[in-house]
């Protein structure tokens, strides 16, 4: 049975409009956090290691949330993880607002949605693999990354203006405004569930399932090829953009605007590149056109190392070319394994690639910051785009991975077959 292009596209795009808006006042909120340590405390360090607590939980907790979301209602998932960022919102805003607010305090912040994040982002990539046509697919994750390029580009001035005009605790309340919008209309909309055995209620239960999701992986050298390649560039990408605020306010003379503009540059970078793959389509092969991407990424970052003291308009033309990159890599890659991965193993699956590549990722973070106070953080930039460059080049020698199309071990069943009944519905199951 297939599903009818209104069916899907109303469903859908009611509740991609509220993620979207949460994600405006998540994006606000990570502006304004990381500016007021900026501003509070100039440390290399204590940016890294924010990056670091933001990061390490989705990680370690990937794999087991992954197999959550493969066995519980992805809807009542959602609704959590949005309510918990949402609440951890307001606790900072009560702390800025008496004057209590300390350093530890936006690192426990981070903790906590970190979590949140490890829950919420594979619910909804499962939940589109299943809610979207099979042929779709590609064109909503093309989509996805352009709507992540335009919150690029108006939350950082946004942000900035708004830092200005309102103190920290207003703009901590515009994001648990946001975090409602999203979950208003999970309260209505049915998001629909592959074949399950059962809830989970042991931890065998859930271990059980993270050992095929690992298993299934494992089976798929490919996705093992994806994962070795993403831990190596994770390792020096990740601190690139942890450490920005200071390259800017040290080495282009600049405040929040600046910052803003580098930020937004990044944005607009992604929207064109979006629209670049929306037109073109890529090379003959998505894995060429990621591959492609990861190259491009590290010329973007190799420009904002060599850029001089003071010239800001080098460093955004360098993230503009990130952006653009940043697409060809991810939306090539994340429509492929939508199309491809069965069903009931989407949530494992996408959790252990994406803990797989980001578990690097805290160790750049923690080794960024002691190296950039010693050496500068030109040298950082630089060696992370000559790393990109490298691993796209060993990446075109794997043959697994230039064969990832063609040896996967499940292919999906198209969203249409998979749940025909995308209904309103009035609770939470």
């Amino acid at each position: 049975m297939r599903v009818r292009w209104r069916s899907w596209m109303t469903p859908f795009f009611t509740i991609w409009a509220g993620q979207a808006f949460s994600l405006i006042g998540s994006s606000l909120v990570q502006f304004a956090l990381v500016w007021w340590l900026t501003l509070q405390t100039g440390s290399a360090t204590v940016l890294a290691t924010a990056a670091l607590v933001g990061t390490l939980p989705e990680v370690l907790l990937g794999p087991l949330a992954g197999a959550c979301v493969d066995r519980w209602n992805r809807r009542l998932v959602l609704v959590l993880a949005d309510g918990i960022v949402a609440a951890v919102s307001a606790g900072l805003a009560l702390l800025a607002w008496g004057g209590y607010l300390a350093v530890w305090h936006i690192y426990v912040a981070m903790v906590i949605r970190s979590i949140g994040g490890a829950f919420h982002w594979p619910a909804m990539q499962a939940s589109t693999a299943l809610m979207v046509p099979k042929e779709k697919l590609t064109r909503v994750a093309a989509l996805n990354q352009s709507m992540h390029g335009a919150l690029r580009i108006i939350s950082p001035p946004l942000g900035a203006l708004l830092v200005g005009a309102l103190p920290l605790h207003g703009v901590m309340a515009v994001d648990v405004g946001t975090a409602a919008l999203a979950i208003i209309p999970l309260a209505f909309i049915a998001i629909p569930q592959p074949a399950r055995r059962g809830t989970a209620t042991t931890v065998a239960d859930l271990l059980s399932d993270m050992r095929a999701g690992l298993m299934y992986a494992w089976r798929w050298p490919a996705i093992m090829g994806v994962i070795a390649i993403g831990m190596v560039i994770n390792l020096f990408f990740n601190p690139s953009f942890a450490l920005l605020p200071l390259l800017i306010t040290r080495h282009m003379n600049g405040e929040a605007m600046g910052l803003g503009a580098a930020n937004s540059a990044y944005g607009i970078g992604v929207v064109a590149g979006g629209l670049m793959l929306s037109i073109w389509g890529g090379l003959r092969k998505d894995v060429h056109t990621a591959l492609l991407g990861v190259a491009g990424q590290g010329l973007g970052l190799l420009i904002v190392g060599v850029s001089p003291d003071g010239a800001l308009w080098v460093v955004v033309a360098g993230m503009f070319v990130t952006g653009v990159m940043n697409v060809m890599t991810n939306g090539p890659l994340n429509g492929l394994l939508q199309r491809m991965v069965a069903p009931e193993m989407h949530g494992r699956i996408f959790t252990v690639v994406s803990s797989g590549c980001g578990a690097m990722a805290p160790l750049g973070l923690a080794l960024a910051g002691p190296i950039t106070d010693a050496v500068g953080l030109r040298p950082w930039y630089i060696a992370t785009g000559i790393v990109l460059a490298v691993m796209a080049a060993a990446g075109l020698r794997m043959r697994p991975l230039m064969r990832i199309e063609d040896d996967a071990p499940h292919v999906a069943t198209p969203a249409a077959e998979a749940e025909p009944h995308i209904a309103p519905s009035i609770e939470i199951p």
